[in-house]
């Protein structure tokens, strides 16, 4: 037999010993996990596209207020109107409020779903779950995010991974549930490479890109035909379909880690000063320009997390007090950051003939109350709320869908998780009637039955 040892080695069965540069925490990072890869592999395998369409998804965890930022009721009572104004946009459909200037001047290029809904808890991580996967996790399985689907389905066009999740993945939402940003029961090889790092921080560098300290580029080189790991065992290991696997994941790792063109996505030192500083020097707006690199360079699916986690920083979880954030501190922090870096990628995106072949989809795990709380927020409500669509075949500058009065139901054209998710894997020419290898082997929907994209944003 073969194993892996935590200390970088490789034995096999009579005794001998190699040194191989891929360490186990590499792969662990990369997202291989060998029985969950070979279990995905035997399922199926990897399936081609329609076309070479990306999405980034950018999940504004915390949950924006919607009431406040795009589906205003400046008619209705103080206490649910908020204490901000509509201002006019580039569409005559759309208005968003005056926090978010920029949405204003690009309004023509994104559409907003007004009516979306789910009748998950209201926890964060329940709705984190639900739409990034389009279902409510049941009877202990867990269902891949849509970018490990597409992984899974696409597989990789690139020496760069398929699904990348910027800046890392969530922390915990409270009600300690799974997040959703994994490859669920399609297994570890189809979970999203983590940057793990700040791009907006001096001297940024992904850590995973790079071969481990100990290893020098003679040694490197060296190891660049990596089925010598194989050819070294044991015959009766060497024709069997696990060392295929095993030299097929090292292959992969290698090929990442060496990479010239994955060095080079990952770079942001190549753009210029004044690009940067376009997006903003935050981590919010640093992530947005590598996602664009990264589409750029043929990485399908990019998740942005606008933040890693409500506690402890300012989100858009405005609660209205300590430790929560205040709408104050979403009218002069959150949404400046938010309202530059979304508007220049945008525009970057389609100034760059980009946007048509890119979804950008901005979703949440649910909306906040109607009614202002009496700290001065807003709490939990994912009765109704609104996402927006840009990019990919999406028609900008229209509304689907609309609120009550108040906004705490869907007054028309109610929307659900799955419906969102359909409506990406159409973006992206995915057949929404495909299956995947569920759980035991048995053929698993890629949407759920009886939901379709919303035809009315293309």
């Amino acid at each position: 037999m073969l194993t892996l040892t935590g200390r970088g080695h490789t034995s096999t069965c009579d005794g001998a010993t190699r040194r191989d540069f891929l360490r186990v925490g590499t792969l662990g990072a990369i997202g291989f996990g060998l029985p969950e890869w070979y279990a995905a592999q035997a399922a199926g395998g990897v399936k081609a596209g329609k076309d070479d369409r990306a999405c980034i998804m950018i999940f504004n965890l915390g949950a924006p207020s919607n009431m406040d930022l795009w589906d205003m009721k400046p008619d209705a009572p103080a206490e649910v109107r908020g204490p901000f104004k509509p201002i006019a946009t580039l569409s005559p459909q759309i208005q968003v409020s005056e926090i978010l200037p920029r949405h204003a001047a690009i309004a023509d290029k994104f559409s907003l779903v007004r009516s979306v809904h789910h009748g998950g808890a209201a926890v964060h991580d329940a709705g984190w779950q639900m739409m990034q996967t389009g279902r409510l996790f049941t009877g202990g399985v867990n269902t891949p995010h849509l970018g490990s689907a597409v992984a899974y389905l696409e597989g990789r066009k690139t020496d760069l991974p398929p699904f990348v999740v910027l800046p890392e993945l969530m922390g915990r939402g409270g009600g300690n549930l799974p997040n959703g940003q994994a490859g669920g029961f399609l297994g570890k090889a189809h979970d999203p490479f983590s940057l793990n790092a700040d791009p907006s921080q001096p001297g940024f560098r992904v850590p995973d890109l790079l071969p481990p300290k100990e290893i020098g580029n003679v040694r490197l080189d060296r190891r660049r035909k990596i089925r010598e790991l194989v050819d070294d065992a044991v015959s009766t290991f060497e024709s069997s379909e696990n060392a295929a696997l095993l030299d097929g994941n090292f292959q992969s790792a290698f090929r990442l880690m060496t990479s010239t063109q994955a060095r080079a996505a990952f770079d942001l030192a190549q753009e210029p000063a004044a690009t940067r500083d376009r997006y903003g020097m935050t981590r919010f707006g640093q992530c947005c320009l590598l996602a664009r690199r990264l589409v750029e360079s043929g990485v399908r699916f990019v998740t942005i997390n606008a933040f890693l986690t409500v506690f402890d920083e300012i989100t858009w979880d405005i609660h209205g007090s300590k430790p929560f954030t205040s709408i104050e501190g979403m009218r002069d922090i959150v949404c400046p950051m938010y309202d530059q870096a979304y508007s220049a990628l945008i525009e970057d995106l389609a100034q760059r003939g980009l946007l048509d072949s890119t979804l950008v989809c901005n979703l949440a795990e649910f909306g906040r109350t109607p009614r202002v709380n009496p700290a001065g927020g807003r709490d939990h409500w994912p009765l109704c709320y609104t996402v927006g669509f840009a990019g990919g075949g999406v028609q900008g500058g229209r509304v689907i869908g609309a609120s009550d009065p108040i906004g705490a139901v869907p007054a028309d054209r109610p929307v659900e998780p799955a419906d969102i998710a359909a409506t990406i894997f159409h973006s992206l020419g995915l057949d929404l009637e495909t299956k995947l290898p569920g759980p035991a082997g048995r053929p698993f929907p890629l949407v759920d039955f009886g939901h379709r994209e919303i035809h009315e944003l293309f």
